[in-house]
């Protein structure tokens, strides 16, 4: 009797502790009302020029499914692999429960869970993922609740519209499009099963990201659905023969277009609780195409160069990005060469020191000595030490001349030449040093890439961009680009007047190697220790830049812009041209005669030789 008393007084007290451990857990329980809002971060997908998807951003929801509008194969599959007892249990399932840690035993691990999908609505739309004994109490509080408070089909319902699937989707809506490019009534049993073997890991089970793990997962819901009595082996046979699985993963390409024109959204439009489609205006093929090239260099003649790094921006003469490249492997990096990165540009500076001497009064035909100069105690030198005697500016152009870039530069005075690069949209800090005129002020590739537009398209200034249009979630347009711009930052002689110069940079001077069948224009640059290479140049329909280095300003060997640069520039205008027609640049005739005009009245502006 002695024992039986203590065994019953011990069972009172350990009722008592467990009521005051519910009792203490209950009083922190979430706000039910709040989490059952569906509050949600609006998602923003990306697309191409052409409306292909370019990236997503946010969670992205599909509109709510209901249950009796899914196919019977989709609930099927979830609730024979995530809770085959869910109609005939309170929320707490005790025989699963009991099955699971016989498993789990045989096992000597864990390999089967016990949580109904009560519980894992319980879990996502109230708790934290935290594996305490807290949570767990708090989970199992909230499925009776739910339990008591909603009926089975509502809390399936919710289940299947609020479950993460990977890939940044929740709900199974959402995931059908997603993976499958399809609304989820008109699933596949394989995609069904597909999707339902997602709500294990769904990143290691990502059907567009690692089709085989997802394939074999398929195969195994299938089993489960033979096993639960919901299809025939037949049919199982038959759906693992249709295989018909997740479209290509998207968003490997451009992303680091994608992260620039995401930073950019919210100052055209406010995202508030809305979802967002954002029309660019990158060119899929020619990014893919340039990223190939740019991989391609790396991993060849600029790996024996020491080059490590990339980039290299694509515009149309209006600024608007076709392609841009932002390093070597987005994944290893994220940081963006294209637009982050300041670097000194070394001589594809000059033609803003050229574009400020004409502004001064200079012309192409102007003629200076290429000879021993001095500022203060700073004495410039030329890249292959020589002195070239009296020179037009068109050939100390061409061959890069850096003494007479410098004396246009304190001829026409230094605060001139920056006030043309602020005209021009170069915004970093441009100290009027006697060094400015050799490119030592650092500058980012996608602004002297727009500066180098206002040339190619006759004289306007352009600010480079990659939204063109963004709509709301109901397809209203919202933001529509009109051509915005800072409008003419240079005459339009002086801009023809430049073309003819660094036209004649890749004709007759150190471009050489950027030549194409077609009338081109561009500049070399190459920093001091060739630590950077540039080649910035433009035809009628494209403008590119592109620079190589290496984070650490760690030196190349040898490699200057008249080399690799103007040979990845080639190459990458090349990709930009298939099938477009050679155009004369602007200001440019056609015909000798045509050209001999031009030449005779940019030399009646401006009085000859200035």
């Amino acid at each position: 009797m002695t024992l039986i008393r203590w065994g019953a007084t011990a069972a009172v007290w350990v009722v008592v502790a467990v009521a005051g451990l519910v009792a203490w857990y209950a009083t922190d329980l979430p706000d039910v009302d709040k989490a059952l809002a569906a509050t949600r971060q609006p998602s923003v997908r990306l697309v191409a020029n052409s409306g292909a998807p370019l990236a997503a951003f946010g969670d992205i929801h599909g509109p709510v499914a209901r249950l009796d509008g899914l196919p019977g194969a989709l609930v099927q599959a979830v609730l024979a692999t995530e809770d085959r007892r869910f109609y005939r249990h309170f929320g707490i399932d005790p025989i699963g429960l009991m099955r699971a840690v016989a498993a789990n035993l045989r096992a000597g691990r864990i390999v089967q869970g016990a949580s109904t999908i009560t519980q894992q609505v319980a879990k996502n739309l109230f708790l934290t993922p935290e594996r305490t004994l807290k949570r767990k109490v708090q989970e199992v509080l909230l499925a009776l609740w739910l339990e008591n408070k909603f009926s089975k089909d509502q809390i399936l319902t919710v289940y299947l519209n609020r479950v993460y699937l990977g890939a940044g989707v929740f709900g199974v809506e959402a995931a059908a499009k997603r993976y499958f490019a399809r609304p989820a009534r008109r699933l596949s049993l394989y995609q069904a099963a597909m999707l339902a073997g997602l709500l294990k890991a769904p990143s290691r089970y990502n059907p567009a990201r690692h089709p085989d793990r997802a394939a074999r997962r398929t195969a195994q819901v299938l089993a489960n659905m033979v096993d639960a009595g919901a299809i025939t082996d037949d049919e199982a046979r038959r759906a693992k023969g249709d295989r018909r699985g997740a479209r290509a993963r998207t968003g490997r390409t451009g992303r680091h277009f994608a992260d620039w024109v995401m930073g950019q959204v919210a100052s055209y439009v406010s995202p508030g609780d809305r979802d967002l489609s954002v029309r660019t205006t990158l060119d899929l093929g020619l990014q893919g195409g340039v990223e190939a090239l740019v991989a391609a260099l790396l991993a060849g003649p600029g790996a024996k160069a020491g080059v490590s790094q990339a980039a290299v921006v694509v515009l149309a003469p209006d600024g608007a990005v076709r392609a841009m490249v932002g390093g070597r492997n987005y994944g290893a990096s994220q940081f963006n060469r294209a637009t982050q990165a300041l670097r000194q540009p070394g001589s594809a500076f000059k033609p803003l020191v050229y574009l400020a001497g004409l502004e001064s009064g200079l012309s192409p035909t102007s003629r200076l000595v290429d000879g021993p100069v001095a500022v203060g105690d700073w004495r410039p030198r030329n890249f292959d030490g020589r002195f070239r005697g009296d020179m037009s500016l068109r050939d100390a152009l061409a061959q890069s001349i850096n003494t007479v870039a410098v004396t246009v530069a304190e001829q026409a005075g230094r605060q001139r030449v920056v006030r043309a690069a602020r005209r021009l949209g170069l915004s970093t800090p441009l100290p009027a040093s006697p060094s400015l005129a050799l490119g030592a002020a650092e500058v980012s590739l996608i602004e002297l890439a727009g500066a180098y537009a206002a040339f190619a398209n006759g004289g306007i200034g352009v600010w480079p961009h990659g939204i063109a249009a963004i709509r709301d979630g109901a397809g209203r347009v919202v933001y529509r680009r009109a051509g915005s711009g800072p409008g003419r930052v240079m005459e339009a002689g002086h801009a023809a007047a430049m073309t003819a110069m660094l036209a004649a940079v890749v004709s007759d001077g150190t471009g050489r190697a950027a030549a194409l069948a077609r009338p081109a224009a561009g500049k070399t640059g190459t920093s001091q220790d060739f630590r950077d290479a540039w080649f910035m140049g433009y035809t009628a329909q494209f403008v590119t830049g592109v620079w190589l280095g290496n984070d650490d300003g760690r030196p190349m060997k040898g490699v200057t812009g008249g080399g690799l640069p103007a040979r990845l520039w080639r190459d990458v205008m090349k990709a930009a041209h298939k099938g477009l027609a050679a155009r004369p640049l602007n200001g440019q005739g056609s015909t000798p005669a045509v050209e001999q005009g031009f030449w005779e009245s940019l030399v009646a502006r401006f009085g000859g030789d200035g």
